[in-house]
């Protein structure tokens, strides 16, 4: 495969020449698979960032990041002697395939007429046999302890709904969000700060269910929101700013008056 993708070869040349033990570059050469992890959730993030930008030119930059990281750590295990680059393509041009055979039938033959639910289904049920075959027999098993906490949420929630654990509908996802609303104003009333922190989480679950249930990715809608107040609140500093007014002289009315006036702007 390297020889048909030169660039390929380059880069992985580049990398083992970065771990060069005589000519390295010190830094990598004191790296591991543990110091390596939070660069690559970064890289990871900063994709998704560009991408939600839709800048294409940052967006071909990081996806060289985040392939980056890939190879470093094949470089990692190469030295240690567990796999090489070649072994992860491998490894996931076999699971593509394995996991599509409405598109690559083992017979030969193309299977035709497969509705999207039809997939889904096939593709859990593939990916339960893989569970089973590394001894991971649970439902929930497999789901990354390490995810984001939405995304681990929509994704426990997901699974368990493919085994019929799930509200028939919206309808029900907005009535719970109303009982956990009803047990958190019960536990603020009742003073126990615990109890508190546990409604409180029971209540952010019911809100990824619902994310869910619309058809919504929590995690990205919880950015886009990060993202809106950010805006919005910069607005109000320059606003407070014309007005000759700092955030630190403002009272919570002014502060609240100019929110409401860059709100009202965005709507218009």
């Amino acid at each position: 495969m390297q020889d048909r993708f030169p660039q390929i070869s380059e880069l992985l040349n580049v990398m083992a020449q970065l771990r060069d033990p005589d000519d390295g570059c010190p830094w990598d050469l004191k790296q591991t698979f543990q110091t390596i992890v939070p660069s690559t959730l970064e890289e990871c993030y900063e994709l998704a960032a560009a991408i939600e930008h839709g800048d294409f030119e940052h967006i071909r930059e990081e996806l060289g990041d985040v392939l980056f990281q890939v190879v470093f750590y094949a470089q990692l295990a190469k030295e240690a002697g567990q796999f090489e680059f070649s072994d992860v393509v491998t490894t996931l041009v076999e699971k593509l395939v394995r996991r599509h055979p409405h598109v690559f039938p083992s017979d030969g033959e193309q299977i035709t007429g497969k509705t999207e639910e039809e997939v889904k289904a096939s593709w859990e049920a593939i990916k339960k046999q893989e569970r089973a075959s590394r001894q991971q027999h649970s439902v929930l098993d497999d789901i990354p302890l390490h995810l984001p906490s939405l995304s681990r949420a929509q994704k426990l929630q997901k699974r368990a709904s493919s085994v019929g654990f799930d509200w028939p509908d919206l309808a029900g996802t907005i009535k719970k969000l109303h009982e956990e609303l009803a047990e958190l104003e019960s536990a603020v009333a009742d003073g126990n700060e615990q109890h508190c922190g546990e409604e409180l989480g029971d209540l952010l679950f019911s809100c990824v269910n619902s994310a869910r249930h619309m058809g919504f990715d929590a995690e990205s809608l919880l950015r886009a929101a990060n993202q809106k107040f950010e805006r919005r609140f910069n607005a109000v500093e320059a606003l407070l700013h014309v007005q000759a007014v700092s955030l630190e002289q403002a009272t919570l009315m002014q502060m609240d008056d100019a929110w409401d006036t860059v709100k009202s702007k965005e709507i218009k």
